[in-house]
């Protein structure tokens, strides 16, 4: 629940904010004596609070009860034993790199935060920096230039991150400095929301945080580098597979 809880801190407003608007909406509903308008306001009302539960609830299903984080699926993919330099790249919200390191010691990790992302600016970001102490080896960097030798990564990793890049041209340079530091046979994996029907179901506005499907495949396209795993990690979320 670690992760969950850390989603609600950071959309409290808006969960705040839905709570009161269901609330009028069901208060008015009893001084409205037309029938069918006192029914649609306590429907509206309803709808409402189910979204956030439902949100809610799929935001521990990504989080917390997925493979997300953990990366098992990435087994006959990625031979961890092998691999030698990975690069992970979050937006100011690191919980898996101090994993990776428990689990593969001997990884030379690179661990990037993507500088002037949205989340910096948070209020709850302190919180989820106690929760999950950023690396203290970790370097800022600009999506245009990775400080990286040319060939020098077995593996790149945007968990939840990438979407985090705005601009569209940016996310394109983002990826042709990936396909410049990745070595012939590397990998880079993205695990992200679409924005798509289920994701508007579930997260309504919130799904406008992501990208669709499309200006993911539309970029890595114009980079140069290829889609070859198109991956459901649940019903929120897909991990692509991408190479030279």
């Amino acid at each position: 629940m670690k992760i969950t809880k850390l989603v609600i801190l950071f959309n409290h407003h808006k969960i705040l904010l839905g709570i009161v608007v269901s609330a009028i909406l069901l208060l008015v509903s009893f001084y409205i004596h037309i029938d069918w308008f006192q029914l649609l306001l306590r429907i509206l009302s309803t709808l409402i609070v189910l979204n956030i539960i439902a949100s809610i609830i799929a935001s521990y299903i990504l989080y917390d009860n997925s493979d997300l984080y953990e990366l098992n699926s990435l087994k006959g993919i990625i031979d961890w034993e092998k691999t030698k330099n990975v690069i992970l790249v979050h937006a100011s919200f690191d919980p898996l790199s101090t994993e990776l390191k428990k689990k593969y010691p001997d990884l030379n990790l690179t661990v990037c935060d993507i500088f002037g992302n949205r989340h910096e600016k948070e209020k709850g970001i302190e919180t989820s920096k106690k929760v999950f102490p950023p690396n203290p080896k970790e370097i800022k960097i600009s999506p245009n230039k990775l400080p990286l030798e040319d060939q020098s990564q077995d593996v790149i990793l945007g968990i939840t991150a990438l979407h985090e890049i705005l601009d569209h041209n940016q996310r394109v340079l983002f990826f042709k400095e990936a396909k410049r530091i990745l070595k012939d046979e590397g990998v880079i994996i993205v695990s992200e929301q679409f924005r798509d029907f289920t994701n508007f179901v579930f997260f309504n506005i919130g799904a406008f945080h992501f990208l669709s499907q499309r200006k993911w495949k539309k970029a890595i396209s114009e980079a140069g580098l290829k889609i070859i795993e198109n991956n459901k990690i649940t019903f929120f979320a897909n991990m692509l597979v991408v190479k030279k």
